[in-house]
C-alpha cells in the first residue's frame, strides 16, 4: 500500500515536472521573446552605427609628424596608422608606432609601440603596449610610455625592464630626462626594492 501511495506521488511529481519543462522552455515566456529580439535588434543597430563611425571617421594612413627645437634636437615620429580624437582635435591616436629622438651631441634615442596618443600642439605622446626604447647599448621595455617634448623627459612603466651589457634591471618606473641625460629607476611602494642581476 505504502509502495502504491509511494508511486502515485512521484507519478504526479513526474507528470506536473513535465509539464512545467514543456511550458516554459518548448512554450517560453512571450515577453522573454520580446526581449530577446529587441536586444537583437539593438545589436544590430549598434554594429551598424560602429561600422558607419569607422567609414567615416578621420581615419589617415601612414601618418608622420616632425619638430625642431632651437638647439637642433630632432622629434620624428611615424606610424601606420592614425585617427583623430572627434572631442578634441589636437590628438590623434596612432597604430604601429615608430619615434626618433635626435639630439645634438648625443646618440639616437629610438621608440615603437603598438599604440600611441600624439598631441599635435606641443608634440607630446603616449606610447602604449609593448613600449620598447632603445639608445646607446640600453634597451628599456614596458607596457606605458609619457613622453614630454617640452620638459625633455620620458616616463616608462608597468612591467619596466632595462637591459644592457651589464645588467638586468627590474623596476616600476625609469625616468629619463633627456635633457641632463640622466635616468631615475624607482618602486611606488618604499619597501619593495627594484630588482638587479648582474650578467656576465
Amino acid at each position: 500500500m505504502k509502495k502504491k501511495i509511494v508511486l502515485g506521488v512521484l507519478s504526479i511529481i513526474l507528470f506536473f515536472s513535465f509539464l512545467f519543462f514543456y511550458y516554459f522552455k518548448l512554450n517560453p515566456d512571450k515577453e522573454l521573446v520580446e526581449k530577446k529580439k529587441d536586444l537583437e535588434s539593438a545589436e544590430k543597430e549598434n554594429i551598424e552605427l560602429i561600422d558607419n563611425k569607422l567609414e567615416s571617421s578621420n581615419l589617415i594612413e601612414d601618418v608622420s609628424y616632425s619638430a625642431k627645437d632651437t638647439k637642433g634636437n630632432e622629434y620624428f615620429l611615424k606610424a601606420k596608422e592614425g585617427t583623430i580624437d572627434q572631442n578634441e582635435n589636437n590628438f590623434i591616436f596612432l597604430k604601429s608606432v615608430n619615434a626618433n629622438i635626435n639630439l645634438k651631441n648625443y646618440e639616437l634615442i629610438e621608440i615603437s609601440s603598438n599604440f600611441g596618443k600624439y598631441n599635435i600642439n606641443n608634440y607630446d605622446t603616449i606610447f602604449s603596449k609593448n613600449v620598447i626604447i632603445t639608445y646607446l647599448n640600453n634597451k628599456i621595455t614596458g607596457d606605458y610610455l609619457d613622453f614630454s617634448w617640452e620638459k625633455n623627459l620620458m616616463t616608462i612603466s608597468k612591467d619596466v625592464i632595462l637591459e644592457n651589457d651589464k645588467n638586468s634591471i627590474k623596476a616600476d618606473v625609469i625616468e629619463v630626462n633627456i635633457k641632463l641625460k640622466d635616468i631615475k629607476i624607482f618602486m611606488y611602494e618604499e619597501n619593495k626594492k627594484v630588482n638587479i642581476k648582474l650578467l656576465k
